[in-house]
């Protein structure tokens, strides 16, 4: 008994210990478009790569409480783990972009029961892609194993994201957030597995039945995990589920997701 919880004591110190370095281990960058509008964002890649080696590369959207300009708190929550998996299981870039204050990844009302995407994606969300799609043209990134993922404000993000650019997509894992279920038709050929608390008072756990029920009518690939009881923080445990990343890293982009359009 004592050396399994000698084990346990050790994993959790682990696991605080990655967590509490993982701003070290990640790099700080600003991202510049043409316009010279700015994001910033961090980036970790694996070193030593072999000559021609091409590695998945996952984008993930952080949720309202960690804007600002520090370039830090994006990586609070969801990173860590991320990042962990690219380092213990197969080599991965991970980016994870920052929204300015007062800014969001999506313009709508996060509590409405529904929105339709904006015609323009907000300013965070044209710079991300921007920087998505310079990353995957400049650094070994497998084109086939682009991945996207994000948490409450991030998770809308995720879903506008997949909807505005499908076939740029490997997976998506949205959590707890919403999108806009018009534009299902075009998100049928995408592998989405999403996430939500039944009891969160933050973002109507409706808006990810609806997305599943409205894909799913379509004839789409997408799974839903429904945590009863839970409130709005479910990323903790989905993120921290390896089933949840083995099934997202298995996914390559198929030739039907890849001439969506």
């Amino acid at each position: 008994m004592r050396t399994l919880a000698t084990a346990v004591c050790m994993g959790t110190f682990s696991a605080a210990l990655f967590a509490q370095n993982a701003s070290e281990m990640i790099q700080a960058k600003v991202f510049k478009n043409a316009e010279g509008e700015a994001l910033n964002y961090r980036i970790y890649q694996p070193e030593n790569l072999p000559d021609g080696k091409k590695v998945p590369l996952v984008f993930f959207f952080h949720g309202a409480g960690e804007r600002g300009n520090d370039n830090r708190a994006q990586l609070k929550h969801g990173v860590s783990n991320l990042v962990q998996y690219a380092l213990e299981k197969e080599p991965a870039i991970v980016i994870a972009p920052q929204c300015p204050t007062g800014m969001q990844w999506v313009n709508t009302n996060w509590s409405a029961p529904s929105h339709l995407m904006p015609s323009m994606p907000s300013m965070p969300m044209k710079l991300a892609l921007q920087l998505l799609q310079e990353a995957i043209s400049t650094l070994p990134v497998d084109p086939d194993r682009v991945y996207v993922t994000g948490i409450s404000m991030g998770g809308y993000g995720t879903w506008d994201i997949i909807q505005r650019k499908p076939g740029l997509f490997a997976a998506a894992i949205p959590i707890c957030g919403g999108g806009d279920t018009t534009r299902a038709p075009l998100l049928k050929a995408l592998p989405i597995w999403a996430f939500h608390g039944d009891k969160d008072g933050a973002v109507p756990v409706s808006r990810s039945r609806d997305m599943f029920k409205a894909i799913k009518d379509c004839g789409g690939n997408i799974q839903y995990r429904e945590y009863p009881g839970a409130g709005h923080d479910v990323w903790t445990r989905t993120y921290a589920d390896k089933t949840v990343l083995v099934w997202l890293f298995s996914q390559k982009r198929s030739a039907a997701s890849r001439s969506s359009r």
